[in-house]
């Protein structure tokens, strides 16, 4: 212990350093040691008792004066704090002053808004106990997540600020204008910063909508983007109801852009909203759920499988958007593996997320409690659960549960909790069982656990997905390594810490193009003419395909496909993100 840094081998990277020149790698925290546990129990239980306050944060004074409580998902009792929601009189005060605040935030220079970006990192750092604390308490999160959340959430601030620079002499191009953000709360943090400061860094206003179930936690983000430097009238703060704040935020003609994150029909509605009242070149940046699958064949290390599997389907108690929905096992390893989950299940804890032993926290609320339990009630009923865990007394706690179908086409819906679904296939039928995932239409995670390369290309080339995890967890991605979104019925838009995300929020002038008949047409006409062209062509197996490259490294190891378009697939194994433990993303 004397002997400090001069114990460290100076031919290794350092964790800070893992990116180069480029940006400082999140501070981690090792929350298997003892001295780290203490010195984090004694930091964050400042905080056990604390009660927060949230309310509008806007650039005038706020109108509404209603508090209401916010409580602990696995304790009713603790009463976290209180939030004061926004009326519409706060909606029209922040939409007024956002444009003013646009102006004044994209004539800073790119370099000065990446100094801000980076400035919020370190504050969030520097306050990550409170943060961990709020997210345990308030969030339900156990431990491990509440720290993946802080670290992803100051990796965004990083690497959009190196985005910020290196787009800026290249794009030329102006701030779209005030950007509405409306964040889940499965992610009140990471998701929340993330879809801010990417807008932020492009010069826009930002008017955010947190989840009406975690306030606290983005309340005391936007005091800390403030305190680093953002200006209040370019970040504003409106929490409350969907009909309240967030219909009007996505269908106001001043708004220049939506960034959403949650469910396919919320976005859907939002995306129609759009259409009626904003302009044709307004975006809707979505990333939302999915039917995730994962298959694992007969030459797959069984025990390797199985730690993937109840990491993807229990973790966060299984309110992920990348969580595993459905598993199908070959039928020549089913017995063996199913025997092997129910035990690896029996292992997990259920109780208090602020307990270091806790592997299952709660879910959010009562709504997302009755409709997880709703479902476990109607496969018990039909004869399919498999193994059910007991739950602890009190709290919104649902138990984790393994449910035997046919396949995914029994699935009606996403379940998003402690939700595993299993089914068997032959190993003849490996295709049919991925045609059947891409018919249901969704594109966010799929997993595949395997031992033979010329499969993982088979399917790779056969999947229709944003995200696909060969040989290890499909849960977490880490920001700028590894791009995280979906397609078809999963997102519309970039992926979330890619090269192409910040990009989508500059204008996208010229607008209108001059024909030589001197006609004009849009860019987004322009855009569906084009993709008409590609579709009808790709229907015909010609071409229309992004131009792509894949490079296949040896067994472990993933292939990367890197591509012009913004939708190009992002492909990780276990061996292909050394660096560090994926971050719980998503």
């Amino acid at each position: 212990m004397a002997l400090g840094d001069a114990i460290a081998n100076p031919y290794l990277t350092r964790p800070a350093d893992i990116f180069g020149g480029s940006r400082v790698n999140s501070k981690g925290w090792d929350h298997t040691e003892a001295v780290t546990i203490d010195a984090l129990d004694k930091a964050r239980g400042k905080f056990h008792k604390h009660k927060w306050t949230a309310k509008p944060i806007i650039a005038a004074a706020v109108s509404a004066t209603e508090a209401k409580k916010v409580h602990n998902p696995a304790n009713h009792s603790d009463v976290v704090g209180e939030v004061i929601e926004a009326n519409a009189a706060d909606v029209e005060t922040a939409l007024a002053a956002s444009a003013e605040g646009c102006k004044a935030w994209s004539a800073v220079p790119a370099s000065e808004r990446a100094a801000v970006l980076r400035k919020v990192a370190e504050l969030y750092e520097a306050n990550a106990e409170e943060f961990f604390a709020l997210a345990s308490r308030e969030a339900g999160k156990i431990m491990l997540d509440c720290i993946g959340e802080v670290r992803e959430a100051v990796d965004f601030a990083r690497f959009y600020a190196v985005e910020a620079e290196r787009l800026d002499p290249k794009a030329k191009k102006k701030a779209r204008g005030t950007i509405t953000c409306i964040s889940p709360w499965n992610f009140p943090l990471a998701i929340f910063s993330g879809q801010i400061l990417a807008a932020l860094a492009a010069g826009n206003a930002v008017i955010a909508k947190p989840a009406g179930q975690t306030p606290l936690i983005a309340a005391r983000a936007i005091e800390l983007m403030h305190e680093a430097g953002v200006p209040s009238a370019a970040l504003q703060l409106l929490p409350g109801d969907g009909a309240t704040v967030g219909a009007p935020l996505t269908s106001d003609p001043r708004i220049a852009g939506v960034c959403f994150t949650g469910s396919t029909a919320t976005a859907q509605t939002i995306n129609r909203a759009m259409a009626e009242a904003m302009s044709p070149e307004a975006p809707l940046i979505a990333e939302t759920g999915g039917l995730n699958a994962m298959v694992v064949d007969s030459t797959a290390l069984p025990e390797q499988a199985v730690r993937d599997v109840v990491a993807s389907s229990f973790q966060s108690a299984g309110q992920r958007c990348s969580a595993l929905r459905m598993l199908y096992l070959q039928e020549d390893i089913y017995d063996k593996v199913i025997h092997m989950l129910k035990g690896a299940m029996d292992e997990l804890a259920l109780g208090d997320p602020w307990d270091w032993s806790t592997d299952v926290g709660p879910v959010i609320d009562g709504a997302a409690k009755a409709k997880i339990d709703g479902h476990c009630s109607k496969m018990r009923a039909a004869g399919k659960v498999l193994k059910q865990l007991n739950t602890p007394e009190g709290g919104l706690f649902c138990a984790p549960t393994l449910i035997e179908l046919k396949g995914i086409e029994e699935l009606e819906e996403e379940i998003f909790g402690p939700v595993l679904h299993v089914a068997k296939f032959a190993a003849k039928d490996v295709h049919k069982v991925i045609d059947a995932i891409n018919a249901k239409g969704f594109g966010l995670t799929f997993g595949l656990h395997t031992r033979m390369d010329n499969r993982v290309q088979e399917i790779v080339d056969r999947i229709k997905v944003g995200n696909m995890y060969v040989n290890r967890n499909q849960i977490g991605a880490v920001v700028g390594s590894q791009p995280f979104g979906g397609e078809g019925l999963s997102g519309t838009g970039p992926k979330a810490g890619g090269p192409h995300y910040v990009a989508r929020f500059f204008d996208q002038s010229p607008r209108f193009v001059p024909t030589p008949e001197g006609d004009t047409f849009s860019g987004v006409e322009l855009q569906n003419a084009v993709h008409a062209l590609n579709v009808k062509k790709n229907s015909s197996g010609k071409t229309g395909q992004p131009a792509s490259s894949a490079l296949q490294h040896s067994r472990a190891s993933a292939i990367c496909r890197f591509s012009s378009t913004s939708s190009s697939r992002t492909i990780l194994s276990r061996a292909n993100c050394p660096d560090r433990p994926a971050n719980p993303t998503a």
